[in-house]
């Protein structure tokens, strides 16, 4: 038998214009390559969106086909998570960081159709030598302005967009269609690719939201420090709009100094990212006399464990420091820190020896451990 309450697809899209009526003055603050800093509410990035994703089928995206990204942490890539998985393509996001070999092979292997790619990364495509499928469109992720010269044939992102419609009637297919790919290097081999579906991006934003009531608070702003090449930068882009949370894009310049003076300006209150990028922003913080960024009350690190050493110093400037970790297959984050209630009151050093480890796994993840011998441990 059959229940009789109303069925509905999960789409990714759905989470954007639910975040653009539900919190119409939460949005995107954006460190630019074109040096300036951006501002857009959710109801303006879901305007520019639609224009993008009539902009997508102008130029003959269509359902299924791959859509490469190479870019930094700003409003344009956030725009591309939604913009091409809405029209039922699949965001594909490259890490600029790989040597150029590597980054043919994924291009070539994804069968990319279009690349969008950000202004100061445009070097890295001339780089490829054509070495890319056949094909492919160039988009340069900037105004007419700021275009660059280039060897390539490129489009304009903001041309791109130039005229159309800021509405879209989003077509609907199944929540099991391919919504995200992200490659990983961390194996034998050629890098792999994982491929998420819509169905499992939802569900991954609604567990993590449900899972870090610490830091993901609504009217609050999120500095996301993680790629967003980085297996969709741990999922922030989902939840931070699901739960009404401004996102604070730092760019390409991570180095402490940045980073701090951008929290400061923007009043950050949690930032996640790996721990070599809060080894700098901790020795920034020690230089200005101990004093963390207004604001800036918790940090979630992820990628490999924190050190004892650097989640004591930032529990001493008054920062909660919580961990997780998870996988590329995953969508990615498998289990959270949560400090258990009963160790509220515990000295601090119990509380810090508690959160050095990445705590419980989300609803939703099994685990299997086993000892040397392959025996289930409890």
């Amino acid at each position: 038998m059959q229940g009789m309450m109303m069925h509905r697809d999960l789409r990714i899209i759905d989470i954007l214009t639910y975040a653009a009526e539900a919190f119409p003055d939460q949005g995107i603050i954006s460190a630019r390559d074109e040096g300036d800093t951006n501002r857009l509410s959710y109801p303006e990035v879901l305007g520019r969106v639609s224009q993008l994703a009539h902009g997508l089928k102008s130029i003959g995206v269509k359902e299924g086909d791959r859509v490469a990204t190479l870019a930094w942490n700003g409003h344009r890539h956030f725009e591309l998570y939604y913009g091409v998985s809405g029209i039922g393509a699949i965001c594909h996001t490259l890490n600029p960081r790989l040597p150029a070999e590597q980054m043919s092979y994924i291009l070539n292997h994804a069968q990319d159709s279009v690349l969008f790619v950000d202004l100061s990364l445009v070097g890295l495509v001339e780089a490829l030598k054509g070495d890319v499928p056949d094909g492919l469109k160039i988009v340069v992720m900037t105004d007419r302005a700021h275009m660059p010269d280039t060897t390539l044939d490129v489009l304009c992102y903001e041309e791109l967009l130039d005229g159309q419609p800021t509405t879209m009637d989003w077509p609907e297919f199944p929540e099991t269609t391919a919504a995200g790919l992200c490659y990983t290097s961390g194996t034998t081999g050629n890098p792999k690719g994982a491929l998420y579906s819509h169905r499992s991006t939802v569900l991954h934003a609604l567990y993590v939201v449900a899972g870090h009531p610490q830091s993901l608070a609504f009217g609050r702003r999120a500095l996301p420090v993680v790629p967003l090449f980085h297996v969709n930068a741990w999922g922030l882009p989902y939840t931070a709009p699901l739960a009404g949370m401004t996102m604070v894009m730092p760019g390409r310049f991570l180095d402490g100094a940045s980073l701090y003076d951008l929290m400061e300006a923007e009043d950050v209150f949690c930032a996640w990212g790996v721990p070599t990028v809060w080894a700098g922003l901790q020795a920034e913080i020690e230089k200005r006399g101990n004093t963390p960024p207004k604001g800036f009350e918790n940090l979630l690190v992820g990628g490999s464990a924190a050190p004892r050493a650097m989640i004591a110093a930032f529990e001493a400037m008054g920062v909660d420091v919580y961990q997780a970790w998870g996988m590329t297959e995953m969508s990615p984050i498998g289990t959270r820190g949560l400090l258990p209630g009963w160790l509220n009151s515990a000295p601090k050093d119990e509380q810090i020896d508690a959160k050095t480890g990445a705590g419980r796994r989300l609803f939703g993840v099994e685990f299997k451990i086993v000892d040397d011998d392959g025996n289930r441990l409890p």
